[in-house]
């Protein structure tokens, strides 16, 4: 009796936690300014118990701790080599027991190593610039692979006139060896690599790469000393898969079967593609994310497609995080720059990949887009490569909030300093209101000016209260460009800001 007891409570536990998963929703917990230029990249990792995001961009890298509740607080700022960048590609990883981040330096043609020291800020330990024998030129992705004697830094990029691959040894002070570079031809999917994941499978290591030029994915069988050989590639079609312009690459084990997931951002989205794109006669056929089967030789074999629709945000892939995995279902998160959105979805066993929700971000996701479990929660930490963006934003996963049947309002209470003059304020009032005509997302748009005799307004004078319909609204308003003008115009005259957000029934 007790036995069939604990079976369907086992099994009641399942069902819940499926449900929770198909109705998972993201909420924003902070967003702070960055010191760098824009937010092309970050990526994570844990410290001595502490939790770190970097956040790369042209030019410099900015540090920030996470804490439980999701909340962003600065730590340092740090300048790449020769003031270049962007940071484009990142990963932090421990060598033999040193704790470092390697940096690709996009236009600066190096690839940095910063040792990470015990209060998160970074100090520089080495660097490798380009050869005519390797490809770091334009370095874009990196990735770290643990062997069984040594570690091994692969650098992939978008090298103009020489694309390939390169394998670097990690020696212990954060300095890199040169093992082997692969020079894409007409089979290998390397010119381009935007994207890479490592699966280990009994025993054999394999590196899968997207070829964002060549519009295709390639396996490669890692070897104990660094080196690597093609196992198998895979070109785009217009029957089951999307890889014009394949972007980012993530992988995913369940129940015994091994995963690669490849976005892409299909080359039709660059308006500037006659001068940038090699591979001019492409054929746009949608948008999609292509989920691979790995077989017994680690090659990579076509899966399923989860196609774009009205019912998703698929527009523009430029970077998958793996937010959960239990073994039997992951959760991705898929970060877009067209459609300026953050898509969640579900990989069952079968290797189907379903929409879940999703939020519109209000910013276009470039590069920046990285998952961190904290305890129990999972958080994912978003950027975007705007210049007007400047911000770095965390988010949690956690089960959607019913909101249905209500509205957000949102109120922002002002006073100005003594020296703003009548003419100032009343613009700064008229640029508010304007941003309804800017910014359709905003249901509504109402102000006065405190009439109040009780004398708690400590000072505030202007209240403007905006109406949204839902979580995509405000998020849009918020980081609009309209909306980010308006506070870079009028904040020279503010002398304080309360703002409150509150739901409630139409």
């Amino acid at each position: 009796m007790k036995k069939g007891i604990f079976i369907l409570a086992l099994l009641l536990s399942q069902i819940g936690l499926a449900q929770v998963n198909d109705d998972l929703m993201l909420y924003r917990q902070d967003f702070k300014n960055i010191a760098g230029k824009n937010t092309v990249s970050i990526t994570s990792y844990e410290k001595g118990g502490s939790h770190l995001v970097f956040v790369g961009g042209a030019g410099n890298v900015d540090v920030f701790s996470l804490d439980k509740k999701g909340i962003l607080t600065p730590i340092s700022n740090h300048e790449l080599y020769k003031e270049k960048g962007p940071a484009r590609g990142m990963v932090a990883d421990n060598i033999g027991g040193t704790d470092f981040l390697f940096v690709a330096n996009k236009f600066g043609n190096v690839i940095e190593t910063f040792k990470i020291l015990d209060n998160g800020s970074l100090e520089r330990a080495a660097l490798i610039e380009d050869t005519e024998d390797m490809h770091l030129a334009v370095g874009i992705t990196l990735q770290v692979i643990h062997m069984k004697k040594a570690s091994y830094l692969f650098v992939g990029g978008l090298e103009r006139e020489t694309p390939g691959l390169s394998s670097f040894k990690i020696n212990n002070d954060g300095s890199l060896t040169h093992v082997q570079s692969m020079k894409d031809d007409d089979t290998i999917h390397t010119d381009g690599i935007i994207g890479m994941f490592v699966h280990k499978i009994k025993g054999k290591t394999y590196l899968y790469t997207s070829g964002f030029q060549d519009n295709g994915v390639s396996s490669f069988r890692v070897y104990e000393n660094g080196k690597f050989k093609n196992v198998n590639n895979i070109s785009d079609n217009t029957t089951d898969r999307y890889l014009t312009g394949a972007y980012p690459v993530t992988g995913v084990t369940l129940g015994g079967n091994h995963y690669v997931v490849v976005g892409h951002r299909h080359h039709k989205y660059y308006s500037y593609a006659p001068k940038f794109i090699k591979r001019k006669d492409f054929v746009y056929h949608g948008d999609g994310v292509s989920v691979f089967k790995v077989n017994n030789r680690g090659a990579l074999v076509p899966h399923f497609v989860l196609k774009d629709d009205e019912h998703n945000k698929l527009k523009g892939q430029t970077r998958i995080e793996i937010v959960s995995n239990d073994g039997k279902e992951a959760i991705l998160a898929v970060g877009t720059r067209d459609d300026a959105a953050i898509q969640l979805c579900k990989l069952n066993e079968d290797g189907i990949l379903s929409p879940i929700n999703y939020l519109e971000t209000g910013f276009s996701i470039y590069y920046g887009l990285r998952s961190h479990k904290i305890g129990d929660d999972n958080f994912l930490i978003a950027g975007s490569n705007r210049f007007d963006f400047g911000k770095v934003a965390a988010y949690k996963v956690a089960p959607k909030i019913d909101r249905e049947g209500k509205i957000l309002r949102h109120i922002v209470n002002l006073k100005y300093k003594e020296e703003a003059t009548q003419a100032q304020i009343d613009e700064a009032v008229e640029t508010f209101l304007n941003l309804k005509n800017e910014i359709p997302e905003i249901a509504n748009i109402e102000w006065g000016v405190n009439d109040s005799t009780e004398g708690h307004s400590d000072g505030f004078t202007h209240c403007f209260t905006l109406t949204f319909n839902d979580e995509h609204a405000r998020e849009i308003y918020l980081f609009h460009k309209a909306h980010l003008e308006l506070v870079s115009k009028v904040g020279p005259i503010i002398g304080g800001v309360l703002v409150m957000d509150y739901w409630t029934k139409k």
